[in-house]
C-alpha cells in the first residue's frame, strides 16, 4: 500500500484513535502476525481458533507498530494500552481498508478461481504479464476472507495489474470476495470434486464458482476452460464477453501439437509455438488461460512466449527436483481427486525413469464420498502400472486394496498409518534412478516425506565420502 497518514487510515476504517502518539505518522504496511511487525506497520488482531490477536497488541506496539486496530469492547476494558484505533470489528475494518486501498490504485484487477489449478494459473499469469507491466499476485495461499484483503493491501500507485486468487468451501464466499476485489477479468480453471464435506455436491461447487462470473461488469471479460463441460455451462452466468480456451476446436484459443516430456510442455496456438518449463500436461490449461488474458490486454505472442519460459512452479506444486540418486516430483502441497489424476498421469508418462514410485496421503474434505474416491485412486494407480505405491493415512488401506484387486503386485504396496512406517518402506524399497511423486492434502503434511528423502540422501552422501568408507 502507499504510505498512509494514520489520520487518513482512521477515517478509512471509521475508527477512533485512542492514545495514539502522532496521527501524522505514516503506515507503511498491514500485518496480522505480531512476530512479523516492524517499524511503520499497522497491526490487525484477528481471532483464531486458539488465540485472540488482541493479546499480542502490546508486543506489536513494542516491536514498532504505528498503531493497532482493536475491537471497541476490548478497548473499553483497557486503561493503559497505547496506539489503538478502536473499531467495531478488526476483520471488518481490514476489509474496509482493503477496499479503500483498492480504490486508490489504478490497477487492472484479475480474479482466478476453480476447483484445481487456480494457484498455478495465478502465478503463471502474473509471470507472463510481468514481461511488460508491474503488478502483484496473491502471496502463497492468500485466497480467503483474510488473504484476499491482505493481498489488495499490497497495491500501490506503481502497480498496473493484480492477479488475485479466490477459494471457498461454502456457497456465498466467492461472491463476498469478488465484491471486495471488484475484478474486471475473471478466470475459471476447472470444476471438480473438492471440499465436498461442505459443498455436498458437484452442482453446489458449480454454483459457488459461478459467483465469480456473476460479479464481473458488463465491460469485463470471463476467460474459461472451454474443455471442461461444467465450466462451459457456467458461461451463460457471465454478464460480459466470454473467451473459451482449450484443445477442443470450438474454443476461441485453441492449443494444437501438444507435446510433453520430462522437462517441458510444448504446444502451438495458431502460428506461434509456446514452451513451458514445467512437467505435467495439466499445466496446459493454465498456460492457455494466461495466453488468452495476455493477448486481451495487449501483450504480443513474443512477450507471452518469453513469459511462459520464465515460469517456475511454486514450491510443492509439481516441482521437479533431484534428491540424491532420485528424481522427486514434489506435489505435496495439496490434493483432490482431479489433481491426483493429473499427478498420476504425470508420473505415468515420465520417460526417463528406472522405476515409478507414488507416495500418497489422504485426500481430505471429501465427506461421505471419501472412500469412493480413494478406491478409485487405487484402481488408477494399478492402471498406470507404477512399480511401487506407498499410501499414508486412514484411507491408505482402501487405496492399496483396490490397487491390488486391479492387478498390482501386493509386494509393491504399502499401507501406512504413520510416517515412520512409510519411511521404513522407502528406505528398504528405493533404488537409484527411481522417480518418486509425493502428493496428499495439505492437512496430511506430505512435505515431510520429501524432507525425509533429503535427509536420507545427505546421510548416504556423507557415508560415501567419509574416510572410513573409503578405507573399507
Amino acid at each position: 500500500m502507499q504510505p498512509l497518514p494514520l489520520s487518513s487510515l482512521v477515517d478509512a476504517v471509521s475508527g477512533e484513535a485512542i492514545r495514539v502518539r502522532r496521527l501524522d505518522d505514516l503506515v507503511q504496511r498491514v500485518v496480522i502476525d505480531s512476530r512479523l511487525v516492524r517499524s511503520g506497520d499497522l497491526f490487525v488482531p484477528l481471532a483464531g481458533e486458539r488465540q485472540d490477536g488482541h493479546q499480542f497488541i502490546a508486543d506489536a506496539i513494542q516491536r514498532g507498530a504505528v498503531a493497532a486496530l482493536a475491537a471497541r469492547q476490548w478497548v473499553a476494558a483497557q486503561k493503559n494500552s497505547t496506539g489503538l484505533i478502536a473499531v467495531d470489528d478488526p476483520l471488518a475494518a481490514l476489509w474496509q481498508l482493503a477496499a479503500w486501498n483498492r480504490d486508490q490504485a489504478d490497477a487492472l484487477r484479475i480474479a482466478v478461481t476453480g476447483s484445481v489449478g487456480k494457484t498455478t494459473t495465478r502465478h503463471m499469469l502474473h509471470t507472463v504479464l510481468s514481461r511488460r507491466f508491474a503488478g502483484i499476485e496473491s502471496p502463497e495461499n492468500y485466497n480467503n476472507h483474510i488473504g484476499v484483503p491482505l493481498s489488495l493491501l499490497q497495491l500501490d500507485s506503481t502497480h498496473e495489474f493484480a492477479v488475485l486468487e479466490t477459494a471457498a468451501s461454502r456457497l456465498g464466499e466467492i461472491d463476498r470476495l469478488a465484491r471486495l476485489i471488484a475484478p474486471e477479468i475473471g478466470l475459471l480453471t476447472a470444476i471438480a470434486p473438492a471440499h465436498l464435506e461442505h459443498f455436498r455436491s458437484l452442482e453446489a461447487i458449480c454454483r459457488a464458482k459461478g459467483e465469480l462470473l456473476e460479479s464481473l461488469p458488463a465491460s469485463g471479460i470471463a476467460v474459461l476452460n472451454g474443455d471442461d463441460p461444467l465450466v462451459r455451462r457456467l458461461a451463460r452466468r457471465a454478464p460480459c464477453r466470454v473467451i473459451l480456451a482449450g484443445e477442443e476446436i470450438q474454443n476461441d484459443v485453441v492449443a494444437t501439437r501438444v507435446k510433453v516430456n520430462d522437462r517441458r510442455l510444448r504446444f502451438r496456438v495458431g502460428a506461434t509455438e509456446f514452451q513451458l518449463p514445467a512437467v505435467g500436461r495439466h499445466h496446459l490449461n493454465s498456460a492457455l488461460l494466461s495466453i488468452a488474458v495476455a493477448r486481451e490486454i495487449g501483450l504480443t505472442d513474443s512477450e507471452i512466449s518469453a513469459g511462459l519460459k520464465d515460469f517456475v512452479p511454486m514450491h510443492g506444486r509439481c516441482e521437479k527436483t533431484s534428491i540424491g540418486p532420485w528424481t522427486v516430483i514434489d506435489d505435496s502441497y495439496n490434493a483432490s481427486p482431479a489433481s491426483m489424476v493429473a499427478a498420476c498421469e504425470t508420473l505415468r508418462d515420465w520417460q526417463d525413469a528406472r522405476r515409478r514410485v507414488l507416495v500418497v496421503g489422504d485426500m481430505l474434505e471429501l465427506g461421505e464420498h471419501s472412500s469412493e474416491f480413494h478406491a478409485q485412486l487405487g484402481e488408477l494407480v494399478a492402471d498406470c502400472q507404477f512399480n511401487l505405491l506407498i499410501a499414508v493415512g486412514p484411507q491408505a488401506g482402501s487405496v492399496t486394496a483396490n490397487a491390488r484387486s486391479h492387478g498390482m503386485d501386493p509386494g509393491c504396496l504399502g499401507a501406512c498409518s504413520d510416517f515412520d512406517t512409510a519411511y521404513i518402506l522407502l528406505d528398504c524399497w528405493l533404488e537409484p534412478g527411481d522417480v518418486i511423486l509425493v502428493k496428499g492434502s495439505r492437512g496430511m503434511h506430505m512435505e515431510q516425506v520429501v524432507e525425509h528423502l533429503r535427509k536420507r540422501a545427505e546421510v548416504e552422501h556423507s557415508q560415501a565420502t567419509s574416510p572410513l568408507h573409503k578405507a573399507a
